[in-house]
């Protein structure tokens, strides 16, 4: 179960969602050469097979045949004898797979001299060139077209007149499918300039205060060297038998209260915990509570390696890392940056979070122990990934039903599971009174 989730981990950090540099078309170009399959050459670029696909197709120059003393290369031509001609319905050129299959490209095929079927070469080069000239292309101009810049400008250039912000105009105009942002950059770029629209069109340009500069002192970044996503990667290549516990939090509020969501990935036992404040020091201590109550041996097998990610309420690893009396009890990894996709286990059991407690509920009647009986049904949904077996089957299976009990999830009986607000309607109604 664990091999599954961690080669899938594997998979998703393979692929870097970057664009193919000079060098890497160049291995791509070698691998054509040598006849390597679009998924070898994916293999070693860690890329996607299809962006290897795409960029083969894309990129690849056609040299046609030489058509001398052979017009026709129709694979009927034998049974139509001297009537098959090019326009015939039926005409079809036959096919290479190393051409129009794998790798894509013609590029020191062994029967190169001897082919008579119109070619297709890779050239990491000219590749590389075509590239850069389209990525200058897609960023010159503005994006708008002439009929949408003419009817953009004939709304707002009478409404700024009046004295309406950009705001109030895109408000009441919803065909103007763009955003504050960028009207006002189309604003102060002159793209409306022909229908009298400019900086001194707009209210707030003109009424703004001169900035004062003021200096104060920064916070400073954490650092997370040694606690990367790839730091983990590292690890779990070294020692597949690790556990890997997923962090976050849900809040309905900026104000709070929160709610520090733990999963055990390799069982997809949930807990929470509420906090009135979304602070380092309040969540961390929740796990001086777990630390107490599991003991040192249970803990260093359920939190041992923690992976969650970059928010302010996570970023004093110390205060996770460390036990009160300063030795260390587990390690915390961080995603990266706009990646909670590196935690998927933990972002994707949130849905039955916000059954029970939607967006938009107030959490501020919510208990403690309402939030262990919401948990308790929701461990004790069947899950296709564990061949139907629900989370606390497979956790209490593994660590045992006293495990579970400490950590005060109970079983439910599986007609008995509510995965609705009704489950908790006492908190909010609690809240409302």
């Amino acid at each position: 179960m664990f091999c599954q989730e961690r080669s899938e981990i594997m998979r998703k950090a393979a692929h870097d969602n970057k664009h193919l540099t000079l060098d890497e078309r160049k291995i791509i170009q070698t691998g054509i050469g040598n006849g390597s399959s679009k998924a070898d050459i994916a293999r070693i670029l860690r890329k996607d097979p299809t962006t290897i696909a795409k960029e083969i197709r894309k990129n690849r120059i056609l040299k046609p045949r030489n058509t001398y003393g052979r017009h026709n290369i129709c694979v009927y031509k034998k049974e139509c004898g001297k009537q098959c001609v090019s326009k015939c319905p039926r005409y079809k050129e036959p096919s290479c797979r190393r051409r129009d299959v794998s790798p894509g490209a013609c590029n020191k095929c062994p029967d190169l001299q001897k082919c008579h079927l119109d070619k297709y070469f890779y050239k990491a080069d000219a590749a590389h060139e075509s590239y850069r000239a389209s990525l200058v292309e897609s960023r010159i101009g503005i994006n708008l077209t002439e009929d949408k810049r003419k009817e953009i400008g004939r709304t707002i250039a009478p409404l700024l007149k009046q004295g309406q912000s950009v705001y109030q105009i895109l408000s009441a105009h919803g065909e103007i499918d763009k955003s504050i942002r960028a009207v006002y950059g189309y604003i102060e770029s002159g793209v409306f300039k022909d229908f009298g629209v400019d900086n001194f069109s707009l209210k707030e340009q003109v009424s703004r205060k001169r900035y004062k500069c003021i200096c104060k002192p920064r916070k400073n970044k954490p650092v997370y060297e040694g606690r990367l996503y790839k730091d983990l990667m590292d690890l779990a290549s070294e020692d597949i038998d690790i556990h890997i516990a997923e962090m976050d939090t849900v809040m309905n509020s900026l104000q709070g209260p929160y709610i520090q969501t733990i999963i055990f990935t390799g069982t997809g036992f949930m807990v929470g915990y509420i906090h009135k404040q979304k602070t380092a020091a309040s969540m961390a201590s929740t796990f001086d509570m777990l630390q107490n109550t599991l003991g040192d041996r249970l803990f260093s097998l359920l939190l041992g390696i923690v992976l969650t990610d970059r928010g302010t309420e996570f970023e004093a690893f110390d205060l996770f890392e460390k036990s009160p009396d300063g030795s260390t009890r587990c390690n915390l990894f961080y995603c990266d940056p706009m990646q909670s996709s590196q935690k998927p286990h933990v972002e994707n059991n949130h849905n039955y979070v916000r059954d029970i407690i939607p967006n938009g509920y107030p959490l501020d009647g919510i208990t403690q122990d309402d939030l262990d009986l919401a948990f308790s049904h929701i461990n004790s949904v069947p899950r296709k990934s564990f061949g139907g077996k629900t989370p606390y089957e497979v956790f209490t299976f593994l660590y045992g039903e006293e495990a579970a009990s400490i950590l005060n999830i109970e079983c439910v009986a599986r007609d008995d599971v509510i995965l609705n607000p009704g489950l908790l309607g006492h908190a909010f109604k609690r809240n409302k009174d």
